[in-house]
């Protein structure tokens, strides 16, 4: 590739000057390769979008079915859940399922570290540390960013919604210290230009030496650690021991040491197929069910039965004052309730992940298959220093870029999170623009799941809309790569 541009935020510039262009031309090449009116909105590169879920399995839809017009207690499917977790992970944890994956967190936020309210005297402030990564402004939004520096990143990263959206979601007196993981950059990038993380060589050992040094300094403070739970290099987790992110291990490490809680957010992840709680030593993980695990709405937390009985607590299902095992009544976060018809539809859809998860694992070995015979044929000047692996934690394959800017040479074009908010996002926008689902796709960083209309009612496959939409997302970058000089 070629270096077209004196400095990068001309490649932007030249591609916001040219948006129309390109949406036409994309337009006209979806047409080309075969997606009919008939498909346009019906199929996707992922199922695990909040603004747009995957369709659930005929087994899954029959068990929500099934309970709708019975009498069943929601203590009943409370229970149910907590056996199927106990009767893979163990005895030693237990279950909960609430509203949605942020509900999830808001929770064990409040619950695990923010300082208690009661009490004569002064309240104190705490900490938690989490890695500056993607979607930190999820799992590292609950307190004020420290260093002060990323003030703005967690104001403006989704948390944009005027005060409800900042300051409603921050726990009472708690702070959240960013820590960049060692190997990784920030280079701005995007119409929205801002800093784009870029994990792809994060050093986990370097990185959890980093995380106690500056826990150390906080140590007055420390009630947490926090990250993703995710397994691929393009989020920073690529660095493993024995198939283990020694990111993950080592801030459970740390956690026992300063004898605080870890917290992973794993919204974009499935219980019994994806990371496993026992094997990274965090406290409580946590899953947006509807995400990549085929259930309805909700979220799943899974933790050890220590940390999850003030949780359990706080929802209110722990059980009746007077003294029972379960219940499901008034409590703090009553209103992250999944309600009836969710807790069904997500046991039954835990279930086949427990029972049958060679379904879901043929469906990916599938799909990255298709992924990489449509790769092949990009034109063989964008080809080079791509990172291309499958996720089985996320049920995806990852797709990451981010290394074709390397040796000062200008690589593919590389849209911020920002982009995404803005409404400038020029891949996903080029997606929507041909009639997929888009998928996530900013960072240099695109990930594709199924669930689209590209999946049976029993969770196989069906190649034709999978390879049209991957054909169509890799069609994207060449017409965008164009416009930015590279071939």
């Amino acid at each position: 590739m070629t270096k077209k541009w004196e400095f990068r935020y001309q490649v932007y510039k030249h591609l916001q000057a040219n948006q129309g262009a390109i949406y036409n031309e994309v337009k006209q090449i979806a047409e080309q390769i075969g997606i009919t009116p008939e498909m346009r909105g019906n199929i996707g590169l992922t199922g695990a979008v909040s603004g747009c879920h995957g369709l659930l399995s005929r087994e899954v839809d029959e068990a929500i079915t099934d309970v709708s017009r019975r009498v069943i207690p929601s203590a009943v499917f409370d229970e149910k859940i907590r056996d199927l977790v106990k009767s893979f992970y163990g005895d030693e944890y237990d279950a909960a399922l609430v509203s949605t994956c942020e509900a999830a967190l808001a929770i064990s936020f409040d619950v695990l570290c923010m300082p208690p309210t009661m009490g004569k005297g002064d309240s104190y402030r705490a900490r938690y540390l989490a890695p500056y990564e993607r979607h930190m402004h999820h799992q590292g939004a609950y307190g004020k960013p420290f260093p002060p520096k990323y003030k703005e990143v967690i104001s403006e990263r989704g948390e944009a919604a005027g005060e409800y959206g900042v300051q409603g979601k921050r726990a009472f007196n708690l702070d959240t210290i960013f820590v960049k993981p060692v190997g990784a950059s920030y280079d701005c990038h995007g119409i929205k230009y801002c800093p784009c993380p870029d994990l792809l060589h994060v050093d986990g050992e370097a990185t959890v030496k980093k995380f106690d040094d500056i826990a150390m300094r906080h140590s007055d403070t420390v009630a947490g650690f926090a990250s993703l739970g995710y397994d691929t290099p393009g989020y920073g987790y690529g660095d493993k021991n024995e198939d283990i992110p020694v990111l993950q291990s080592g801030l459970a490490s740390l956690a026992e040491k300063y004898d605080v809680p870890y917290i992973v957010d794993n919204a974009w992840g499935v219980p019994f197929i994806g990371t496993d709680i026992r094997k990274i030593g965090c406290d409580v993980i946590m899953y947006s069910m509807d995400k990549a695990s085929g259930a309805p709405t909700c979220g799943l937390m899974i933790g050890k039965e220590e940390t999850m009985v003030p949780i359990r607590r706080a929802i209110g299902i722990h059980g009746a004052r007077y003294g029972t095992l379960s219940s499901h009544g008034k409590a703090a976060f009553v209103g992250y309730d999944p309600g009836k018809e969710a807790l069904a539809g997500a046991y039954a859809a835990m279930k086949i992940l427990k029972e049958r998860p060679e379904i879901s694992l043929k469906a990916l070995d599938d799909l990255y298959t298709i992924c990489i015979e449509e790769f092949s044929l990009l034109p063989k000047e964008l080809q080079a220093n791509w990172n291309i692996c499958k996720s089985t934690n996320s049920l995806a394959v990852e797709l990451n870029y981010a290394d074709t800017w390397h040796n000062g040479e200008f690589g593919i074009p590389i849209f911020s999170m920002e982009d995404m908010y803005a409404g400038t996002q020029v891949l996903q926008n080029c997606m929507s623009s041909m009639g997929l689902i888009p998928t996530i796709a900013y960072d240099g960083n695109i990930y594709i799941s199924n669930g689209i209309g590209n999946i049976d009612e029993e969770g196989n496959l069906i190649e034709m809309p999978t390879r049209l939409s991957v054909k169509a997302c890799f069609k994207s970058v060449e017409v965008i790569c164009r416009y930015a000089g590279l071939i």
